[in-house]
């Protein structure tokens, strides 16, 4: 018993003496935490009138042409280099074509799709712009590469489609603040369009 007794008190005082040790090499996790994000109050400017659409769009942002090899006329980024994101614009006319309208909805429609594999929901709404036209407005949530994406179209002459992108690894979970502003800009974008 009395050797028992001399284990366990060699014992705690083992514990106590390795507890109470002050080493500058040991590890200690540091709290989850997220970037600071400062968003600027958004302030709007003209699109110059070099394109066949019309809209007003953050000061904070810049316009640059579209160079992927594919890109058509009138195809632009607003490029907000603060954020590392863009909203890449692709018009294409639809000449009074039913069929060719068709085929550009169904395009939009399968590039929101693909996002499936990644995207934990996608919600696609119609919302009724200030102009009166209508827009399909598709947010996606989960680790996709495209958050926020439109289509708009008077049905007979103009074809608008629009997506949100980053060019940063970090997580969307922590990009919500910057994609809430970018929508935000979006919805503007979309309610101040004017076809030329």
């Amino acid at each position: 018993m009395k050797h028992l007794r001399s284990c366990l008190l060699f014992g705690f005082l083992l514990v106590l003496a390795a507890c109470g040790t002050d080493r500058s090499d040991s590890y200690v996790p540091k709290p989850k935490g997220y970037p600071r994000i400062d968003l600027p109050v958004a302030r709007y400017q003209p699109l110059p009138p070099a394109h066949p659409y019309q809209f007003d769009y953050n000061k904070i942002a810049r316009i640059l042409p579209d160079t992927f090899a594919r890109s058509e006329p009138h195809w632009i980024f607003i490029h907000y280099p603060a954020f590392q994101a863009s909203v890449q614009l692709t018009y294409k006319p639809v000449g009074h074509d039913v069929n060719r309208l068709r085929a550009m909805l169904e395009d939009s429609y399968k590039l929101a799709a693909r996002h499936n594999i990644k995207a934990y929901a996608i919600e696609q709404r119609k919302i009724r712009l200030k102009s009166g036209m209508e827009a399909s407005l598709i947010d996606l949530s989960g680790e996709v590469p495209s958050q926020v994406q439109f289509v708009v179209t008077d049905s007979t002459t103009h074809f608008l489609r629009g997506a949100l992108y980053f060019n940063t690894a970090t997580q969307n979970d922590s990009l919500q603040p910057v994609i809430q502003y970018i929508r935000k800009d979006v919805l503007h974008l979309l309610n101040t369009l004017k076809w030329r």
